[in-house]
Order: C-alpha cells, then sequence, then structure tokens
C-alpha cells in the first residue's frame, strides 16, 4: 500500500511538474508575442529621439523662397533640374521626410527577400541622414536603423526588437553614409546652396559631384534625361560587407523614374532602385516606390 502510494505522489509529482513547465512555456511564448506585437521598439525610440533632437536645434531659415539667380553658378542641366520640378519660388527646406512602403529589399546576394517599410530624415545645415526600416524576418520584427549623424556613419539591424544581427562602423561606413546622403541632395535643394557640394559638368546631360564634410570626400556621377530628370546617380565611393565581414568598395547605382507632383507642386520620382553593380552582374537590392516626400513637416 506504501509503494503504491509512492508510485502515486510521484506520477502527481512528475504531474504538476509538467504542468508548471507548461504553464511557464506558455507564458513566455504569450510574453514574447506580445512584445513583438505592441508598437513600442527600442530602435523605433531611437530613431524618433534623434530626429526629435535635430529638430529642436537651430536650423536654416524656412521663410524664404528658393530664386532662380541662386543656382546660377551650377551647370545648366542642375539649373535645368532645379526649374524642372518647379522648386523656383517654393519655400526653402531644413529638412526632407521620405517614406517609402512595401520595398522588395534583400540584405546581400544570398540573404532573405523581404517586404520593407522605410522612413528617413535627410537634414541640411549639418548633412545628416536618418533611415529606419521596419519589416520581418520568418514572422519575426526585424529592424535596421541606418544612420550619418556628426559625420559617422552606421548601418545596425535589430531582430526580435532586442537582437543585434549586424553593427556596422567605421571609415568606410562613414563615407558610405556620406555618399548616400549626396545621392539624394537633389531632392533636397537648399543643400546644393551650403557650400560642402561642388558640381563638375561633365557633359550636357552628366555631372560629377562631389561633397566635403568632416574631413571626408565622397563623389559620384548624376545622369540626366532631356527633360531636366535626375535618373540615374553611380559611384564607387560606398562599401559593401561581404559575408566573411569584410568590407570592400565596389560600384553603385540609384536609378530614378516615373517623375509625378506632389501634393506642394513639386515633381519627383516615385520608383527608386538601389543597385550593387558586380562584375559578373547589376544586383538591385532595393526597388519600390516613394511614398511620400516632405518637407520641414
Amino acid at each position: 500500500m506504501a509503494i503504491h502510494q509512492k508510485i502515486l505522489q510521484t506520477k502527481n509529482r512528475r504531474k504538476k511538474s509538467m504542468f508548471i513547465a507548461l504553464g511557464i512555456f506558455f507564458v513566455c511564448v504569450g510574453t514574447i508575442l506580445i512584445w513583438f506585437h505592441i508598437p513600442y521598439s527600442p530602435t523605433k525610440q531611437q530613431f524618433s529621439h534623434d530626429v526629435a533632437n535635430l529638430m529642436t536645434k537651430k536650423m536654416l531659415s524656412v521663410n524664404e523662397v528658393f530664386f532662380e539667380s541662386e543656382f546660377q553658378n551650377l551647370p545648366p542641366i542642375i539649373q535645368k533640374y532645379i526649374n524642372h520640378c518647379g522648386y523656383i519660388g517654393k519655400p526653402k527646406m531644413s529638412f526632407m521626410k521620405m517614406e517609402f512602403r512595401d520595398v522588395a529589399f534583400i540584405q546581400g546576394r544570398n540573404g532573405p527577400a523581404l517586404r520593407i517599410d522605410s522612413t528617413q530624415y535627410n537634414f541640411i545645415e549639418n548633412p545628416t541622414r536618418l533611415a529606419l526600416i521596419d519589416s520581418s524576418l520568418f514572422g519575426i520584427p526585424f529592424e535596421g536603423y541606418d544612420c550619418y549623424l556628426n559625420g559617422k556613419g552606421r548601418m545596425k539591424g535589430i531582430i526580435g526588437k532586442a537582437f543585434p544581427l549586424f553593427n556596422q562602423t567605421g571609415e568606410a561606413m562613414d563615407k558610405a553614409s556620406l555618399v548616400t546622403y549626396l545621392a539624394e541632395c537633389l531632392f533636397v535643394p537648399t543643400s546644393l546652396l551650403q557650400g560642402y557640394i561642388t558640381f563638375e559638368e561633365i557633359e550636357e546631360l552628366q555631372v560629377k559631384a562631389t561633397i566635403e564634410y568632416y574631413g571626408i570626400s565622397a563623389s559620384g556621377i548624376f545622369n540626366f534625361n532631356e527633360a531636366g530628370e535626375m535618373i540615374s546617380f553611380t559611384t564607387n565611393d560606398r562599401a559593401i560587407t561581404n559575408e566573411d565581414g569584410t568590407m570592400e568598395y565596389l560600384k553603385w547605382s540609384a536609378l530614378c523614374r516615373d517623375y509625378e507632383f506632389s501634393e506642394n507642386a513639386i515633381k519627383y520620382p516615385t520608383h527608386f532602385q538601389g543597385i550593387w553593380n558586380y562584375e559578373d552582374g547589376d544586383f538591385i537590392y532595393f526597388d519600390g516606390k516613394i511614398n511620400r516626400i516632405s518637407y520641414n513637416d
């Protein structure tokens, strides 16, 4: 009888332990699911904090408008672009907000294909670019924060809102981030009047642009169509991270097309592609439509 009771007690203890373990498991799973689905994330909070901090600092006057004479020392095709896109007579901007939605994105040639949303800010007085990527990887939230701030570039990826996948910094990233800012300067014409960007005409529809900031210089080439629309930017000043963690400089291109007028009567391209030009073929890693461009808001 005593043996039977001991066996019964042992079974009860095991059953109780099993229920406790299952309870802990489901609590942990429930906590993780709640964490994944609540709006809060440390990366988004950092992005919002950095943006808000820059907005509180002294910015360029937004009460002035663009005059055609201000661009007269730039190559003729740049002047044609400024006129064609409707910037003359419009208010000067201190910063730009650019939003992408449902973009096809691949992190590396052997990486998974993602659908991402992206929100970025480009500030003018001191060249600054902050971009937040929001996506999911195998159903788990994935966030990326790509920033160029105070002359330093950084690109980090976070899985599950808390676990770093990569965090790239260093001189190569500083230069890559600077030249990315240069690639987008025509969407924010106030940047052309600050003195840190210079232009050199190569051909009628092609100019070389160079940006110098914090002791670093980066260059690229803008190409335009006959209408005066910028259609591409290429550079050799962006480095890519290989699978083994090493970085190498590789030709990089940004292609723009499908220009449309925005809500503020300014014309900008609605389709954008980011491309790594490998010797054995082009790799389109970013392919999507610009959902919205706005200024000073």
